[in-house]
C-alpha cells in the first residue's frame, strides 16, 4: 500500500478515487492534482510505481493543506469564535446547528439524537393489553 501524509493509499482503486482517502482532498481537488502532474486518472494505485508516488507526495505536501494540520486548523477557528464570544461560538459551544437551521424537528443527529415526544422511539410493548 502506497503511504501519503499518513494515510494508506487503497492499491485496488483508481488514483482518483484513492487521493479523497486523504483528509482534505475530494473529488475536484483530486482530478486538479492529477491535471497538475499530468497522470492518468483512471490508472490504479499500485501501477504508479515509486516514482509516481513520491511525485504525488512532494506536490501535496508542498501545495495543500490536509490532514492533522487541516484539523488543527479546524478547531482554532472553532475556539476563536468561542472566546469572542459570538453567536456562531455559543451554537459550537451548546452543540446545535451552526448554520440556522432550524431545531424543532431536524438536527437529530447533531443533538445526539435526543427524542423530546412521548411516543417517538418507543419500543412496542410485548403483549397486547
Amino acid at each position: 500500500m502506497a503511504r501519503i501524509a499518513g494515510v494508506n493509499i487503497p492499491d485496488e482503486k483508481r488514483i482518483e478515487i484513492a487521493l479523497t482517502y486523504i483528509h482534505g482532498i475530494g473529488h475536484p481537488r483530486s482530478k486538479k492534482i492529477l491535471a497538475d502532474l499530468g497522470m492518468n486518472p483512471d490508472a490504479r494505485t499500485k501501477t504508479l510505481g515509486e516514482n509516481g508516488i513520491s511525485k504525488l507526495k512532494d506536490y501535496i505536501e508542498k501545495n495543500f493543506t490536509i490532514e492533522g494540520e487541516l484539523k488543527h486548523q479546524r478547531q482554532m477557528n472553532i475556539r476563536r469564535l468561542k472566546d469572542i464570544g459570538c453567536y456562531r461560538g455559543s451554537r459550537h459551544a451548546k452543540g446545535l446547528p451552526v448554520r440556522g437551521q432550524k431545531t424543532k424537528t431536524n438536527t437529530r443527529t447533531v443533538r445526539g439524537n435526543v427524542r423530546k415526544t412521548m411516543g417517538s422511539g418507543r419500543k412496542p410493548s410485548a403483549e397486547k393489553t
